[in-house]
């Protein structure tokens, strides 16, 4: 076998939980390389710049910053030194169509007055919600998010307190237990939809994000999510890694049930002792492993699983600024349930949607040219399966009836001050993400697609290969897959702790 010094990883994408996985095996002094498709690093977290406007492409909500400050101390180094975090407020501002408006911050007293300003008699029932948030959170998080569940029995030894705690039920139904109005439900039920969770079938113990965020905030990064992804690169790069761009894998080399490399598009191989998939899960099996026979059932088991919605993005700079828009606002419109109903099982692209919309010039006035502001509205949309639609045509329409709402409602005459405009649909997430019929979170995260059940960071029948990132435990959003990577390097350095030439120290003070 090598020695310790030469053995070589690969990781496949430079997603959050690509980049969070490199640094952890590069900080135990394995020499890793980190494999990009496409011009710049982040996945997802990509960032689109044109004409002093810069729009992050994906995750705009930060939240458990200390998954992300651990990668710097197991470095000695400090996330302060490479990236400043800023506090937002309100998290979100919720907005119904009669006018209704719901702030939600952080501070007990105001969320409290603004529940009673909704329903006096659900002041009590959400309380008690967040102490069941927080245990939720205190079992499902702190206690499980970054163990690896490889066997059923890591399942059995976890279902007593997922049981007790009946994370059996869906988020909205526990949501409802304790509250009575029909838009506070909303209100504290519509964050399984960030990790890809219809809210009516998701399990509860994705009520845990209620309590991350009160307890740890929520932030954004200075300069963009992008700043952040750039942070994470250049702490790689400094312990000796090395990232190739422009160089997507097309094939996951294999001999006699090992990984032995990897092939990129342009035929070039490369060998590695182990293989980290940061690519979406199910393009994985299908494709990167489809000449390998012992994965061949694994493959179609995927295709038969649940996914998660799709989203349709659009991004556009005005001349002019719109102070009163939040950082981070939710647009619900009349439907609710019979409106996820379209999006996750009947597959009808929503004639009346409900939007996320991105305003960051709210903290950081920098990411637009001074008088102008830079958003981005999301769209959730039904996948490829569920709606196999030709974004080439319906997209140019979609994003004008989007805007055509936007300016009637939120943001006055918006579609006069537009300076620069794209958008990104269920198309570009299946060609230049290669996810799997054009999802934004891989496999829906219902109570038997999570923990035991979903793909595992390890696959057994392969040794040498391993995953991180939305499709495998615990799951998506950017504190989930940050800690699958924990979860992975964690299982890959407890393999080599049994292999006495493989003792691994940490590399850099």
């Amino acid at each position: 076998m090598l020695p310790t010094s030469r053995l070589k990883a690969a990781v496949i994408g430079s997603g959050f939980g690509g980049l969070a996985a490199a640094i952890r095996l590069q900080a135990r002094g394995i020499d890793t390389t980190i494999l990009e498709k496409r011009d710049k690093a982040g996945g997802r977290a990509y960032v689109f710049e044109d004409s002093g406007f810069h729009f992050d492409a994906g995750p705009t909500v930060i939240t458990a910053p200390e998954c992300i400050d651990e990668l710097f101390s197991l470095c000695n180094r400090k996330r302060q030194d490479y990236v400043e975090l800023l506090p937002v407020t309100p998290f979100y501002r919720l907005c119904w169509e009669n006018g209704d408006v719901f702030d939600y911050v952080n501070d007990e007293a105001q969320l409290l007055e603004q529940i009673r300003r909704f329903n006096p008699s659900d002041v009590g029932g959400y309380q008690k919600f967040f102490k069941y948030s927080e245990a939720v959170f205190e079992a499902g998080y702190k206690e499980l998010v970054h163990v690896p569940f490889l066997s059923f029995w890591d399942m059995i030894r976890a279902a007593p307190d997922l049981i007790k705690l009946k994370a059996y039920r869906s988020v909205y139904k526990t949501v409802a237990s304790y509250i009575q109005n029909e838009k506070l439900r909303q209100a504290f039920s519509f964050h399984s939809l960030l990790i890809g969770g219809n809210p009516f079938s998701a399990s509860a113990i994705y009520t845990l994000i209620h309590a991350l965020e009160r307890k740890g905030g929520v932030y954004f990064a200075k300069g963009g999510t992008h700043t952040l992804v750039r942070a994470l690169l250049a702490l790689f790069e400094e312990m000796g890694g090395r990232v190739l761009l422009n160089s997507e894998v097309k094939e996951i080399v294999t001999e006699q049930s090992k990984v032995c490399g990897v092939r990129t598009v342009n035929g070039e191989f490369s060998p590695y002792d182990l293989v980290v998939s940061n690519a979406d899960v199910t393009h994985t099996y299908t494709e990167l492993l489809r000449s390998t026979s012992e994965v061949k059932a694994v493959a179609r088991g995927l295709l038969g699983k649940r996914y998660s919605q799709a989203l349709f993005v659009v991004y556009f700079g005005t001349d002019r600024v719109y102070p009163s828009v939040a950082h981070h606002s939710i647009l619900f419109c009349n439907r609710y349930k019979s409106l996820l109903e379209d999006i996750f099982s009947r597959g009808a692209l929503p004639e009346e949607n409900s939007f996320y919309l991105h305003a960051p010039c709210r903290t950081d006035s920098s990411l637009a040219p001074e008088g102008c502001d830079a958003f981005y509205v999301l769209a959730n949309v039904p996948n490829l399966a569920k709606a196999p639609l030709d974004w080439s045509v319906v997209g140019p329409r979609y994003a004008e009836w989007i805007l055509d709402y936007l300016s009637r409602s939120y943001l006055p005459e918006v579609k006069r001050h537009i300076v620069t405009q794209r958008f990104f649909s269920p198309l570009q997430f299946k060609t230049e993400l290669n996810a799997h019929l054009g999802t934004a979170f891989s496999l829906e995260p219902t109570l038997l697609q999570s923990a035991y059940f979903r793909v595992h960071n390890r696959e057994s029948r392969l040794k040498g290969l391993y995953f991180v990132g939305a499709g495998t435990h615990p799951g998506a959003g950017v504190p989930g897959v940050i800690n699958s990577a924990k979860a992975t390097v964690g299982v890959i350095l407890s393999e080599l702790r049994d292999i006495p030439e493989y003792r691994l120290e940490p590399a850099y003070a």
